[in-house]
């Protein structure tokens, strides 16, 4: 059967999240999902088993050491064949933030003065303010300038910052405020054609369709596991080749132990061991939509990411018409989602009113969503957008159903934030 043919099934994607049957939960549209996701069952379960049962140090020879070990391994293992890594690829840190400074103090081994570092002002400060710090010890910083009439990044623009003096390009795959998605693949290429490294946040794309890192090509890819349906958990990847060059961050005595040379301190054991349930998760949705069971994790991975787009794509764009024909509202990026160009965080202003106002009126109505900066002052400043207030943010992911968004829109009009 063609997959275009095939629907996600909403009823059943949510009765995988407990939330959905909580009292505390069960009278919200959930808007801020950007900011972190619900989790699946399954995450909840293997977090609830470790605690129970295997809540030791991990790795010895008695059982509940060794399952404990085994479990977060098989984790580790999970994420790998899910985005396309190769072993010993993958960082398991506390945060996309952590993740980020680890690795720009180990890559500035690599630096010399003169040497220069492109940064966006669309990023999320974590794929910023790392970066520009490299400036303490000689690195030149450029800013790849978003364009303030739109808010995209603009591929002209990247070229002529490029030279032989680029040694890293740190760049998001989708912004956290505009939503647009860049395109990495071919940002890479460029940047790859003057020998420079190039870090993708990922963090704002990923719960939208986890990516294929080899065929993307970027050096580094990270996203944070607790707005992909995990716990407070982040993930680095990183080419092989490259992470064997940086130098040790962690305990002198584990020098040769990648991923570990990176996190200092290692992964949070329970949380990690948890991740099991993600990837449980995905296979449930899988074959519940499929018949083909023998095929890779990647692969049903990429066929998930198909099924999730279309729902995302159509929900969103009931938004994006809403907000697109309201003249009061000032929407950020594109206004509709075409071939997965935008994910479904919707960012906007109102006009008369502060984005505080327009978020507790929305609140007011059941709607879970917030104003914010959300760490992206940088892109907001560019956009003439007051940094405090900021903007109001309705973010989806694919448990969300057109029911939520009607909500949302008759949110608007039993309030009076539209009104003159």
């Amino acid at each position: 059967m063609s997959i275009k043919n095939i629907a996600l099934d909403i009823d059943y994607v949510r009765s995988q999240f407990p939330a959905f049957n909580d009292p505390l939960n069960s009278k919200w549209s959930f808007f801020e999902n950007a900011g972190g996701s619900y989790v699946p069952q399954n995450v909840v379960d293997h977090l609830n088993n470790f605690m129970i049962s295997t809540k030791v140090q991990p790795y010895a020879s008695y059982d509940m050491s060794d399952v404990a070990g085994k479990n977060m391994d098989k984790a580790t293992r999970y994420f790998t064949e899910m985005i396309n890594a190769e072993e010993n690829e993958i960082i398991i840190g506390s945060s996309t933030t952590m993740n980020m400074y680890v690795l720009s103090n180990a890559m500035k081994q690599l630096l010399k003065p003169g040497d220069e570092v492109i940064v966006t002002n669309q990023d999320h400060e974590a794929n910023i303010g790392a970066w520009r710090r490299l400036k303490n010890m000689g690195a030149k910083i450029k800013e790849w300038q978003l364009n303030p009439l739109t808010g995209e990044l603009e591929i002209e623009n990247l070229q002529s910052l490029l030279n032989s003096k680029t040694k890293i390009l740190a760049v998001t795959h989708c912004s956290n405020i505009v939503g647009s998605v860049n395109d990495m693949k071919h940002i890479a290429q460029l940047a790859h054609d003057y020998g420079a490294f190039v870090i993708c946040d990922g963090v704002s794309y990923a719960p939208h369709g986890l990516p294929d890192v080899k065929d993307l090509d970027v050096d580094f890819y990270a996203f944070s596991l607790y707005k992909t349906y995990g716990p407070h958990l982040a993930l680095l990847y990183g080419k092989k080749e490259i992470l064997d060059r940086l130098p040790n961050q962690n305990h002198e005595f584990l020098e040769d132990s990648i991923p570990y040379t990176l996190n200092p301190g290692g992964p949070n054991h329970e949380e990690l061991s948890s991740l099991i349930g993600i990837s449980e998760y995905f296979d449930n949705l899988y074959n519940h939509h499929f018949q083909k069971k023998d095929i890779s994790r990647l692969t049903k991975i990429k066929k998930i990411n198909e099924l999730i787009a279309v729902h995302e794509e159509k929900i969103a764009n009931k938004l994006l018409e809403f907000i697109s024909s309201e003249k009061k509202i000032n929407l950020i990026g594109k206004s509709k989602i075409e071939n997965r160009n935008r994910a479904p965080t919707i960012s906007f202003t109102v006009k008369g009113k502060s984005s505080q106002e327009v978020s507790d009126a929305l609140v007011s109505q059941g709607i879970a969503l917030r104003n914010d900066n959300f760490y992206a002052w940088r892109c907001l400043k560019a956009l003439g957008i007051d940094t405090e207030d900021g903007v109001v943010r309705s973010s989806m992911v694919h448990y969300n159903n057109i029911e939520d968004v009607d909500r949302l829109i008759s949110a608007f009009t039993k309030t009076d934030i539209l009104s003159h």
